[in-house]
């Protein structure tokens, strides 16, 4: 859709330029002649921009910017006869997006109007992050807890060093030597049957909480592994 906008001036003569001008430039130009029309329209179907002559026959152009800005941010180009800096500096200092006194070139005024709307443009919404899927075994390291698929698990020491070992890089197979060497304080006074052992009785935990599925993978003669591809959810 071609930008609206509004064109709040009461010399036709002028107006009819600005319009042609803004139509051939690729916008949806509207006229009124009073603050009035301008205020009505503004709060009925809000502009791109308005261009704002502030000697209107009606009331200032700076008393229908206030209004107007009451009730819509709509950027606001100031038009003018005068060339006193005293109108300048209060349409400016209202909040206004730009100034331009008469005479000016209409190419030259379309020109500002393009960049007003340029800088004024609100960025596109950035698209909702997915959230991450949840995990099947989440390891609170600072309270030594796991819950598995949300539920809290009762494990001894050993069994909380083992599962927490092997959830740091489900799918990796950890030897029986390097288990040992993680969990255990003394690894050289255990044995390969004491991790199988604490491996069995942390199986029958999980299973408890999800009959179905194997959880920890066994590797004949190399060690074990937590399984990679456990759904997100039971």
């Amino acid at each position: 859709m071609k930008p609206k906008i509004l064109i709040v001036e009461d010399e036709p003569g002028i107006a009819d330029t600005l319009q042609y001008a803004l139509r051939t430039d690729g916008f949806d130009p509207v006229w009124v002649a009073t603050g009035e029309d301008a205020v009505a329209l503004v709060r009925e179907a809000p502009p791109a921009l308005v261009i704002l002559d502030v000697g209107l026959p009606d009331t200032s152009g700076f008393e229908v910017f206030k209004r107007v800005r009451a009730f819509a941010d709509v950027p606001v180009v100031f038009l003018t006869a005068r060339s006193d800096e005293i109108d300048r500096v209060v349409g400016l200092e209202l909040g206004a997006d730009d100034y331009v006194a008469k005479p000016f070139s209409p190419r030259e005024l379309v020109a500002r109007v393009r960049s007003i709307l340029r800088r004024s443009a609100k960025p596109a919404a950035a698209p909702a992050e997915t959230p991450p899927a949840p995990l099947p075994v989440a390891v609170d390291e600072g309270r030594r807890q796991i819950r598995y698929y949300g539920r809290l698990l009762e494990l001894s020491r050993y069994e909380f060093g083992l599962l927490q070992t092997l959830a740091s890089r489900p799918g990796h197979v950890f030897t029986r030597d390097t288990l040992l060497a993680r969990v255990w304080d003394d690894a050289t006074e255990s044995l390969d049957r004491t991790v199988d052992a604490h491996v069995k009785t942390l199986r029958a935990k999980m299973k408890g909480v999800a009959p179905d599925l194997d959880p920890i993978r066994t590797h004949r003669g190399t060690g074990y592994a937590l399984a990679e591809d456990l759904p997100p959810t039971l």
